[in-house]
């Protein structure tokens, strides 16, 4: 029996590519492009199992007593059975082998070196031909289902994402992303339900978003209510439940609140409001905090008991010395 040499070349960095490495943006390219195309970023080592085809390769040249060369689409070497290739640097395009191809692309090239003189040529071109065949049907099989299963998860992720978008846009206020009105007011029931006390019940209200709006116009009062909105958010704990309950007022619960902490969050946002510098806006809010330590007492009832605390904060704040002047600086610049 015939002595074979065998070793497997180097890959070489970045060869070895996961499936995550070779996809080509699904949410873009038609599915029956990307079949046609995206066959040009796969490697050999993408589509078989290398030591599989080595040993199948080993038992062909053992069996033909011949020497096997396998190269990647470009020449490079990938497998080399036999030492009748030492020094042989392929030229695909002059000298192809026996390409194998994958959807009309090639992606390897396989070659012979016959060494026993009187070898039956017709069953050796009928083995290599079958060899070449064999590996091109299964590159096919495994790339295509490679692909459908990258397909059909880029499909369920838009599914999911577009699941999570609406459900998104069911509990969230466009404009200002917390919570809208319906979805607060649900989440007020369901603490109301679990009987949670106490619960710190704040309304918060834009001072002045009229004069915004009639001096400014709808593009710059829907900012300041934003303005207002990303201050509520960043000062709020993360437990915090805050809604957008009217054009220009927001309400804020505080499940378990520890004593002075509604008190705290009130002062910081005010504050923040009072220091922001713009060149047209003057964001201020009135807030009213009232406690529902009752498990009896009703979430709603008692965000109307806010308002009205809220109303008593307002009268104090716009009639404090240098209010105007701030709220109307806007007009000046």
């Amino acid at each position: 029996m015939k002595k074979v040499y065998l070793y497997q070349a180097s890959l070489g960095a970045g060869k070895q590519k996961n499936l995550g490495e070779i996809t080509m943006g699904y949410e873009a390219i038609p599915y029956e492009k990307r079949i046609k195309d995206n066959i040009r970023n796969y490697s050999l080592s993408n589509l078989y199992d290398m030591e599989m085809i080595k040993k199948y390769l080993m038992n062909l040249a053992d069996m033909l007593e011949i020497n096997v060369l396998l190269t990647d689409r470009h020449g490079e070497k990938e497998i080399v059975i036999g030492d009748g290739f030492l020094g042989f640097h392929p030229q695909v395009e002059s000298e192809p082998g026996r390409k194998i191809r994958v959807q009309n692309r090639t992606i390897g090239h396989l070659y012979i070196k016959e060494l026993a003189p009187g070898r039956d040529e017709r069953l050796i071109k009928e083995m290599v031909d079958g060899t070449v065949t064999l590996l091109a049907r299964l590159g096919e099989e495994v790339y295509l289902h490679r692909e459908g299963s990258i397909y059909m998860e880029e499909l369920e992720k838009q599914l999911e994402d577009k699941k999570h978008k609406i459900s998104q846009d069911e509990r969230e206020d466009i404009l200002t992303g917390v919570y809208n009105k319906i979805y607060f007011e649900n989440r007020m029931k369901v603490i109301d339900r679990s009987e949670v006390v106490p619960v710190a019940v704040i309304n918060v209200n834009i001072n002045d978003w009229k004069f915004a709006n009639d001096h400014f116009g709808d593009e710059e009062s829907d900012r300041l209510i934003k303005i207002v909105a990303d201050i509520l958010k960043e000062e709020a704990g993360s437990y915090f439940i805050t809604g957008r309950v009217d054009g220009d007022a927001f309400g804020v619960l505080i499940p378990m609140a520890e004593d002075g902490e509604a008190e705290a969050f009130a002062a910081r946002i005010q504050d923040r409001c009072n220091s922001y510098e713009d060149a047209h806006l003057a964001p201020s809010v009135a807030v009213g905090i009232v406690y529902k330590t009752n498990i009896e007492e009703i979430l709603e009832e008692r965000l109307s008991d806010a308002e009205y605390e809220m109303f008593n904060n307002k009268f104090e704040i716009k009639n404090a010395a240098g209010y105007r002047e701030r709220l109307e600086k806007g007009i000046k610049a």
